[in-house]
């Protein structure tokens, strides 16, 4: 394993992280690069590896939001919405990386964007959906100001936390076999019980999954040779790979999915700006109603606040950046920065920005800092005017990198787990299967939390939930029931 994997984590037994050197440079001290066993080096590979894991996102999130009409027929310009996308991805990236100090990129959450497009726009206009979710970014920063988001974190059981983790690598592996097209969806009208099934009708077909497959086995490779800058280096050498075989396959660009590896007529796009800060706070509540209204904020809220949580654990852990507690020092910080990547989301009309767990494909490049964010964040800014020259990397070329990590944390975390303890393996369990399985982050941890609780009260020991624990499983209930909610209310 190579020494940016090895402080990955990847094996228990491997002992503690590098010991500390010295700051070299007022940028090491300020990001406590040789603190936390990095470098430089290390920071702008993993910086880049995370780039290239997400930049999907500058396609996809307008693709999801453009698609659907608000309640008066009106759709978000495309254009706008990529300069949305991506100026929202920046900032909030760099905020993180500068106030956070930890490696962990930002963008439009997935999910949370589809519940704004698909639940809140149909009855509100844009600006009133975008502004609900900056009111969730406010909410969200009240709760980290009163310490309340925190408590929640810190009362999580470390076997809950090595959970979450393992649970996220196995959500961002499947996520990278689905946009590889190595897996895909089967189609309803099939009225099949499996949901998944193998490339195209369970058959591998086509150049694009066999550039995928050659992609995860050079990763593979790179790692088991020990080779520094085994994920940056198979992303660029498939999307090389890609670019060839398109130009003289003769390939349709859908084959490819979201982007072909085509080098564009123009590689530079002038950004629009129109979209930002055309949220309205209160619209929706007069156009929805005051309580339907709440239930939005809260359905966003808790999406927002439970996928950041996971997230950062997962990606935290991953770097080795937890105590000996369990716990992230400055997490406040951190907490901070991802509220006011909610708000800001909205407010540029971009949906949430909240953390991406494909940052862990930078943290298997070494990055261990807020410094690999600003690389991050700055590979975005390019792309405000560059959008075309980015949309070469294609998802086959990108996604191995999602599947090696996934493996990572999984061969991290797994063993750490006290499985002789049902109170912490049921609840564990839950946790790792259902994020991939119900493709949400939040679904896992709020049943992992709801099933802790339970069974700790059923064997006599309530009191070893911690009060934070109670509270968030009484809001899970909540969340969980909301549709019988609704309908018990008149809402639906």
């Amino acid at each position: 394993m190579p020494p940016t994997a090895k402080t990955a984590s990847t094996d228990p037994g491997d002992g503690p992280p590098p010991r500390p050197s010295a700051p070299r440079s007022r940028i090491d001290a300020f990001f406590h690069i040789s603190r936390r066993g990095s470098s430089v080096t290390q920071e702008l590979r993993g910086g880049l590896a995370t780039f290239f894991a997400m930049a999907y996102i500058i396609v996809l999130n307008p693709i999801i939001l453009g698609s659907a009409t608000d309640k008066f027929g009106h759709k978000l310009d495309h254009g706008e919405l990529v300069t949305a996308t991506v100026l929202v991805a920046a900032v909030t990236t760099l905020l993180m990386g500068v106030i956070g100090n930890v490696p962990v990129a930002c963008a439009a959450g997935l999910g949370i964007n589809a519940v704004v497009s698909l639940q809140l726009a149909p009855e509100m206009s844009w600006a009133d959906a975008m502004g609900m979710v900056v009111l969730a970014g406010l909410i969200i920063l009240l709760l980290v100001a009163t310490g309340l988001r925190e408590r929640v974190m810190s009362a999580i059981p470390d076997g809950l936390r090595k959970a979450i983790a393992i649970g996220i690598g196995l959500f961002i592996a499947l996520v990278g076999l689905v946009d590889a097209g190595f897996v895909t969806r089967n189609p309803d009208s099939a009225q099949t019980t499996v949901p998944l099934t193998l490339g195209t009708a369970g058959h591998l077909k086509g150049w694009p999954v066999l550039v995928f497959m050659l992609g995860l086995g050079l990763t593979f490779v790179l790692l088991a040779r020990r080779f520094r800058g085994a994920i940056l280096v198979s992303i660029v050498t498939m999307t090389l790979l890609a670019m060839i075989i398109h130009a003289t396959g003769d390939l349709p660009q859908e084959a490819w999915g979201l982007t072909a590896p085509v080098v564009p007529d123009n590689i530079v796009e002038a950004p629009h700006f129109g979209l930002l800060g055309e949220a309205s706070l209160f619209g929706g509540f007069r156009e929805a109603g005051i309580l339907t209204g709440c239930l939005f904020v809260f359905t966003v809220l808790l999406s927002g606040f439970f996928d950041a949580m996971g997230t950062i654990l997962g990606v935290t852990e991953e770097a080795r950046l937890l105590d000996e507690h369990g716990r992230l020092p400055e997490m406040n910080r951190v907490l901070m920065a991802d509220g006011a990547a909610v708000a800001l989301g909205g407010a540029a009309s971009a949906s949430a920005s909240t953390a991406f767990a494909e940052s862990t494909a930078g943290v298997g490049e070494g990055a261990r800092t807020g410094l690999a964010n600003l690389v991050t964040g700055a590979m975005f800014l390019l792309a405000l005017v560059f959008t075309p020259l980015v949309t070469i990397v294609p998802s086959q070329a990108a996604t191995p990198a999602l599947v090696v990590v996934g493996y990572l944390i999984l061969s991290a975390n797994i063993r750490s787990i006290d499985w002789s303890d049902p109170t912490i393996a049921a609840p564990a369990f839950l946790t790792i299967i259902l994020m991939p399985f119900s493709y949400s982050i939040t679904v896992g941890i709020g049943m992992g939390f709801l099933a802790h609780t339970l069974l700790r009260t059923a064997v006599g020991r309530p009191t070893s939930v911690r009060p934070a624990l109670w509270v968030t499983s009484a809001v899970f209930v909540v969340y969980f029931a909301l549709e019988p909610i609704e309908r018990w209310l008149g809402l639906n």
